[in-house]
């Protein structure tokens, strides 16, 4: 296994980041598997129109944290979100069963420390990961069943006052945004 550079902060013009968007939404290939998680085509549009404007902040967690790409698949034990995490009820273990939850609670932590320092209040997580996911994560059972819940950092961000949309939602993470640019935000 080696570990893929990444910068927890890639932007490109001139303007501040003003949405924190996962980096496998972006083309980087830092999922554990090793590959990245295109988005559909009215999806990549939006993000592409991001880019373009210069305020997105690129960040994988997992990898930020220290894990490698690939890694193995991990999910949070017991059934539980992110929030469980936080409160040391729960913890995110990996496939061999390695317990890796250090990593993901530091991943997230920087994530946030990338949000606050550009004022961001806006996420765009990949769904279903046990630190990005949105509205659901995996059951910790690794047969592929779903629970309703957020992953580690998703659920960082949120106690932080930061709005976390899925790659699914990036309509109304757009209009979000535009709301708030319109309040001078």
């Amino acid at each position: 296994m080696s570990t893929q550079p990444t910068s927890p902060l890639a932007t490109s013009g001139a303007r501040t980041p003003r949405i924190l968007v996962s980096s496998c939404l972006l083309g980087q290939p830092v999922r554990y598997h090793g590959r990245a998680a295109p988005c559909e085509a009215e999806a990549a549009a939006i993000l592409e129109r991001w880019r373009k404007a210069g305020i997105i902040a690129a960040v994988c967690p997992e990898v930020a944290g220290g894990l490698p790409t690939p890694r193995p698949p991990a999910e949070i034990s017991a059934a539980a979100g992110g929030e469980r995490v936080w409160q040391q009820l729960a913890r995110v273990i990996d496939d061999t069963g390695a317990d890796v939850t250090a990593e993901f609670i530091d991943g997230a932590q920087r994530a946030l420390a990338i949000a606050q320092r550009h004022g961001i209040r806006i996420a765009v997580l990949k769904e279903g990961s046990p630190s990005c996911g949105s509205t659901f994560v995996y059951d910790g059972t690794f047969t592929g069943a779903r629970i309703a819940g957020r992953g580690v950092a998703a659920a960082l961000l949120r106690e932080h006052g930061i709005e976390v949309f899925s790659e699914h939602m990036l309509a109304a993470a757009d209009a979000r945004l535009d709301a708030l640019n319109g309040q001078g935000n």
